[in-house]
């Protein structure tokens, strides 16, 4: 990533919760911005994969895929999906 391309974010924040990032982020061995930029970006993915991702049990996967594959009219982003969720699955 270039220099030209960086975003910045700009925080404000009480002294105690500071000095709280700052000991955490000394304790694991990291910057205090790589710190903050590394926990933010994890919580962000798994709160996007909570939102965005269905999961279903083995019965109810079985009936979708079932309902896939008898559908009267083809339904190829739906055929892609199931696709991509298969290769995910078994990656």
């Amino acid at each position: 990533m270039s220099v030209a391309t960086r975003e910045r974010i700009d925080l404000r924040t009480s002294p105690e919760i500071k000095e709280l990032i700052v000991r955490a982020a000394s304790t694991v061995g990291m910057s205090v911005s790589a710190f903050l930029l590394g926990t933010a970006q994890e919580r962000a993915k798994k709160i996007l994969s909570e939102r965005e991702m269905i999961t279903l049990t083995s019965r109810d996967w079985s009936a979708f895929a079932k309902a896939l594959d008898n559908a009267e009219k083809p339904r190829p982003m739906l055929s892609a999906a199931i696709k991509r969720h298969r290769d995910w699955h078994q990656s």
